[in-house]
């Protein structure tokens, strides 16, 4: 029976896969966060073909770059002229907004494609080449100062031969960290994190009925909020964070940082991360972003060692079993 009903959850999942994600004109919107990206495409020079302000439609192997007015500009940091072959050729441009000098790391199809470090002023750039034509998944994370990961941020790409597509907006969620793991109610919690710098901070207490804190990241992007406990009941709850820049771009939530409500203070140690089986993007949860990357590799060759779940060498319907057993949504 419980076979049977993991089968029907991974049916049922099939057919909206990819709804999660809309491609639009003008952009890539990610429906469960609201967080819009910019997507600008422009055709490489060299593929047989003029299009754009493109003036040649072949490039000699060994010109460097096209004669004046060719090659269509690459849109938020693309710049120049590509010569590329017609297999593997296209080029992927990820930028956008993390925490200063921190760690930033890209994910193609649940494989570490890439990283980075981001600037004093947080934004970072990320270039991958050599790209066949085809649907990917990317994630991207950031890493504070203090180690904490940021949620993991994933998106679609549609690549088609021959272009350089741009995806810009890319606005990593702070990262969120409490000072106890239990407190005294009555007494001070502190929220802590690291974001972008000077922007404003907005924290989601949960409990019967949810809290609101505010605070601003300072030059280096860290914020710090103490919460007064007295409005929460006794028990379990969670505080989680989301940026809104000074331009007014705002970011998805972070993840959760949990604590309870007691009778004594207990400072909070940070735990050892349990990797969860079908856990495939390394945001803790086992949702539809690791079964959009599992179900990309359905019965591929060669699929990662971490998505193929038995280690049997193949992503088949036992694979997506497994993760229906782990699932946490």
């Amino acid at each position: 029976m419980i076979s049977k009903f993991r089968y029907f959850l991974i049916l049922f999942f099939f057919p909206i896969l990819f709804s999660t994600y809309y491609l639009l004109p003008t952009g890539i919107i990610l429906a469960d966060s609201g967080v819009t990206l910019t997507v600008t495409i422009s055709e490489v020079c060299g593929n047989s073909s003029c299009s754009g302000g493109e003036t040649c439609s072949s490039c000699p192997a060994d010109c460097g770059a096209c004669p004046s007015g060719g090659g269509g500009g690459g849109g938020g940091g693309g710049g120049g002229s590509i010569i590329t072959s017609s297999i593997g050729n296209s080029t992927v441009i990820f930028s956008g907004r993390a925490y200063p000098k921190s760690t930033v790391t890209l994910l193609k199809d649940a494989q570490v494609a890439a990283s980075t470090i981001a600037g004093s002023d947080a934004n970072f750039t990320i270039t991958l080449s050599n790209l066949s034509a085809g649907n990917y998944i990317f994630s991207v994370y950031g890493e504070d100062k203090d180690g904490i990961r940021s949620n993991t941020f994933s998106f679609t790409v549609s690549i088609t031969a021959n272009v350089t597509t741009s995806v810009g907006g890319i606005f990593i969620a702070p990262t969120i960290a409490v000072d106890k793991s239990e407190v005294k109610r009555g007494e001070n919690l502190t929220f802590f994190g690291q974001t972008l710098p000077n922007a404003k901070v907005l924290i989601t207490i949960s409990s019967e009925e949810d809290f609101f804190a505010e605070a601003v990241a300072a030059k280096d992007g860290v914020y710090l909020r103490q919460f007064d406990t007295t409005p929460l009941e006794f028990g379990s709850h969670s505080g989680k964070s989301k940026a809104v820049s000074q331009d007014g771009f705002i970011s998805s939530f972070s993840s959760a940082a949990g604590f309870v409500v007691g009778t004594k203070n207990v400072a909070y140690v940070k735990p050892v991360k349990k990797v969860l089986k079908g856990e495939v993007n390394g945001d803790g949860r086992v949702n539809l972003v690791d079964f959009s990357i599992v179900a990309y590799w359905y019965k591929r060759q060669s699929p990662p060692v971490k998505v193929d779940l038995n280690g049997d060498g193949k992503v088949d319907l036992i694979d997506l079993s497994i993760m229906a057993f782990y699932w946490t949504g």
